[in-house]
């Protein structure tokens, strides 16, 4: 079994660690949120004091953290992980990120020596709990196939993208599929609704027809109908409006530069825009049906959330 470091213990990274401690890894992780850190603690993790406490001696480093900001601070900045780990330390980064930031990392890790793979994953806060996230994997195949081998206790697919970047690519155009089909989901169960469709009897049709998609199996937006929905919990977050605003951001930035038209993908980032400008941003994203049926107004009271869903990281 391994030592494995960890930075970032939200509400992914917290349970993907108690998955590596099951496992029988030693694993040692830190993060800026102390409540985070406690509940990993309580899940086996050892907890440590800073990012060089967490990774000095580790085999192999994750990384999991909201932005591309914060992957380059960790990595790059003083007392970072560059700066820290042992020489042929394997380093794999889990966040969703631009495909920028994570060129930039793999660069700096190979003029150091050391190997990298962006390998971020699909299946959110149930599947980093079960066991059974998707990892996309873009590197080196060497580090690729080393980096399979720490993933396995965390996921039900490991699926190798290509070089360096690929894995953050397959993310950011998955998630772009992820939040038009959900969008799609809250508009048609509103107009179902109102066209005197009982909510179950449609979701069981949808559910085995064209209409199908991942979104509306496990995110269906109205509530009493699909056990794993937010809108049964009064949209807390299991994927908050921030995270996505911020993944679908990705995908129009890429579009950009790539001269991709993404005319539905913008749309769909406007109406995360407006959740936001309603102060509801650190509510589950499948609140957008709440714009759909017009219960969701620029003035709505932004509503508390629970300080370990305010660490959430995807």
């Amino acid at each position: 079994m391994a030592a494995i470091g960890w930075i970032g213990l939200g509400n992914m990274g917290g349970p993907m660690t108690a998955n590596l401690v099951k496992a029988g890894h030693e694993v040692r992780g830190f993060d800026l949120n102390p409540q985070a850190l406690a509940t990993a603690a309580a899940n086996g993790l050892t907890p440590a004091s800073s990012i060089a406490d967490a990774v000095s001696g580790a085999e192999v480093v994750f990384t999991m953290l909201p932005k591309g900001e914060h992957a380059i601070a960790v990595y790059l900045g003083e007392g970072g992980v560059l700066a820290s780990v042992s020489p042929g330390t394997l380093l794999i980064d889990s966040s969703t990120i631009d495909v920028e930031s994570a060129q930039r990392l793999h660069d700096a890790a190979a003029e150091a020596g050391l190997r990298f793979v962006d390998a971020p994953v699909s299946g959110g806060i149930s599947g980093a709990q079960a066991g059974t996230l998707t990892f996309m994997i873009g590197g080196e195949p060497d580090a690729v196939s080393a980096a399979s081998t720490f993933i396995e206790p965390m996921s039900a697919n490991i699926i190798p993208t290509g070089g360096a970047t690929t894995g953050q690519a397959a993310k950011i155009c998955n998630n772009l599929m992820l939040f038009i089909n959900l969008a799609g989901a809250a508009e048609g169960a509103v107009l179902a609704d109102r066209l005197g469709l009982d909510k179950q009897v449609f979701w069981d049709i949808a559910s085995v027809s064209s209409g199908d998609s991942w979104a509306l199996r496990t995110w269906y937006p109205i509530a009493g109908v699909v056990a794993s929905s937010a809108a049964n919990t009064a949209f807390a977050p299991t994927f908050t409006t921030e995270l996505a605003n911020k993944d679908i951001g990705l995908a129009i930035a890429a579009a950009r530069a790539t001269n991709t038209p993404l005319e539905i993908g913008e749309h769909v980032q406007q109406l995360f825009q407006r959740v936001l400008d309603a102060e509801q941003g650190r509510k589950d994203c499948s609140i957008i049906v709440k714009l759909v049926d017009g219960t969701l107004a620029p003035d709505s009271e932004p509503e508390q959330i629970p300080a370990l869903a305010q660490a959430q990281v995807s």
